[in-house]
């Protein structure tokens, strides 16, 4: 089968953006920047996604790169005999499969919101119906299918048009009009009453902010908004040449998704401030807060469908990149035709998301942890506690040891080309800190887990301490 080739390098930058750009970007980032005291958690949030972040995206782009080939067959390409690296191939198709049976759920859920402004139905109404509308959404098992199914339909319809004339093209517009949305509206959120008050608290560090709590959350943060360690980056360094380095191409990724992360804030804060919305609201202030904004704000109903027009380009924008992430595997292993792999995998991801979108009503009684749990969490957290930062480890193991690729592979095929390069005096700690770095991450992320309700492993250490 022949490998299919990215049509420019533009189109590679602003796909690898996209998978990145998601609703980790503009929904998880701006609540979670609202608990950990705004300004001081951008701050420690940007110095991680540095140190952290982009030495494993260059490592994902470099095994995919030099394999030409997706997850389910670098590892094998490029491993010494009777090593067994390659395992790690099915635990990373495993992983994007697992990561759209909610994501494409959660899409819909933007999708609705989209639909509903567009049509009026989120004006005019009441604050206390407004903050109806998102429990009565999950609640209907007709709404939550069908908007996924949308989502699902829509995505692999792109992905069969082919490499180019779909998805490439497709992705180039669609990032090209989130860009532009989003400087549009954050333009509108400096004219608002409270835009002083949002911004000094969005962007004024205060260090007496500072605890654990904020620390650690940032790092995941800046960690888990890249979707790292499941190959859904190698993918698309098996897609380009080798005319530039992959350090200077992940800085250009790196820079649009810490864009769209920012300037989300810059829209959201200035609002939340201007209509008296607690910015702490946690996961719900993207829904229920947000329409209350916009229900209360002069042209809102425009406004309010810009605003979930954007976030609708940002999350399938990351749906089109791991839905071909996922084709691309299947193909690899199966030989199938693009148009038939669409269809196939269309159907199989349809049926597998059917589990989250009806886990707020049909399986409302299913709680796999806390007793306000659905399914959706139990799969979170497999992917985002588990997969990605496990994932990740063996990424940095497999390019830094003797034992794997090693690490002078690596350094050629990540400096290939023209732009900076990676400096060879990085080795000791690509080796041994940031590991330690993921290790950390993956165990307090695991032990402050709320398995159940009020429980976590590190409270019930401590208990044992005590």
């Amino acid at each position: 089968m022949e490998r299919e080739k990215l049509g420019s390098r533009l189109g590679f930058i602003l796909l690898s953006a996209g998978c990145a750009i998601g609703c980790g970007n503009v929904w998880k980032f701006p609540w979670m920047c609202g608990q950990y005291g705004g300004g001081i958690f951008v701050l420690i949030y940007l110095l991680f996604l540095v140190v952290l972040g982009l030495p494993v995206m260059i490592m994902e782009f470099s095994v995919g790169r030099a394999s030409q080939a997706s997850p389910i067959k670098s590892f094998q390409k490029l491993e010494k005999p009777n090593h067994k690296w390659h395992l790690h191939g099915i635990a990373a198709l495993a992983g994007n499969t697992l990561l759209m049976m909610f994501y494409t759920s959660v899409s819909g859920w933007i999708l609705y919101y989209f639909v509903s402004f567009i049509k009026g139905d989120m004006t005019g109404i009441t604050n206390e119906a407004s903050a109806k509308l998102f429990g009565n959404m999950l609640s209907s098992p007709s709404i939550m299918v069908g908007y996924m199914a949308i989502v699902v339909l829509l995505g692999f319809v792109i992905l069969s048009f082919g490499l180019q004339k779909g998805v490439e093209r497709i992705t180039k517009y669609m990032m090209i009009l989130l860009l532009l949305l989003m400087v549009v509206l954050a333009i509108n959120g400096f004219t608002l009453s409270g835009a002083k008050e949002g911004l000094s608290f969005y962007l004024k560090p205060d260090i007496g902010k500072i605890d654990g709590n904020v620390i650690v959350g940032a790092m995941n943060q800046s960690f888990f908004t890249l979707s790292l360690g499941i190959g859904a980056m190698s993918i698309f360094g098996s897609y380009i040449g080798k005319e530039r380095t992959l350090m200077g191409e992940s800085i250009n990724i790196l820079i649009l998704d810490t864009f769209v992360a920012i300037v989300a804030g810059l829209i959201i804060f200035p609002a939340c401030f201007t209509f008296d919305v607690d910015p702490g609201n946690g996961p719900s202030l993207l829904f229920v807060a947000m329409a209350k904004v916009f229900n209360s704000m002069q042209g809102g109903r425009i406004w309010g469908s810009l605003f979930f027009l954007f976030m609708f380009f940002a999350a399938m924008s990351t749906v089109i990149a791991v839905f071909e992430n996922i084709l691309a595997c299947v193909r690899e292993i199966t030989n199938w035709s693009r148009i038939k792999a669409c269809i196939i995998c269309g159907i199989a991801i349809l049926v597998l998301s059917l589990p989250c979108a009806i886990g707020y009503n049909i399986l409302k009684d299913f709680h796999p942890f806390t007793s306000d749990s659905a399914i959706l969490d139990l799969e979170d957290f497999i992917v985002s506690n588990c997969l990605l930062p496990l994932g990740s480890l063996i990424y940095i193991l497999f390019c830094t040891s003797k034992k794997g690729w090693g690490f002078d592979n690596f350094l050629a095929e990540a400096n290939t080309g023209k732009g900076p390069k990676l400096a060879r005096w990085l080795r000791p700690y690509l080796t041994y800190v940031l590991p330690l770095i993921i290790i950390f991450v993956f165990v307090v992320g695991i032990i402050t887990y709320e398995f159940a309700d009020d429980f976590t492993i590190l409270n019930w250490i401590k208990g044992l301490i005590k």
